[in-house]
């Protein structure tokens, strides 16, 4: 018995197989010619850091507050939520009054986590 190709469930991955075969090959061509035709001329001025046009001052491994990364790692909590609203957005006369529920079920639980690290003084600065 002969198979019908368009039967088949994976006939319909193969656009996206040729897609990444396309876009790996781009990725690797691009990154060999760079470094075949880019110039190779190394300096002291061309390895020193470069910060706005300001002088490099002191060690760039002296350690600093941990709350910088709590409160990027924050944002990124809370900004990531974002992203799953606009779906919701875009759906909303489609998901009724269940989706309606839901989002503020959503929007609740964000409320709470902010209400306990405001409460454990994570964005506090000290």
């Amino acid at each position: 018995m002969l198979l019908n190709i368009a039967n088949n469930s994976l006939y319909g991955y193969i656009p996206i197989f040729f897609m990444f075969i396309a876009s790996m090959g781009f990725i690797v061509v691009t990154m060999l010619a760079t470094h075949k035709l880019g110039p190779k001329k190394n300096s002291a001025i061309k390895g020193d850091s470069f910060e706005c046009g300001i002088e490099a001052q002191g060690n760039a491994r002296t350690p600093f507050s941990i709350k910088y990364f709590l409160v990027a790692i924050l944002f990124v909590l809370f900004d990531v939520e974002v992203i799953f609203m606009y779906p919701w957005a875009v759906n909303f006369k489609a998901l009724g009054v269940a989706g309606l529920v839901e989002m503020f079920m959503f929007m609740g639980f964000l409320v709470l986590g902010l209400l306990y690290i405001i409460k454990k003084g994570a964005l506090k600065w000290e």
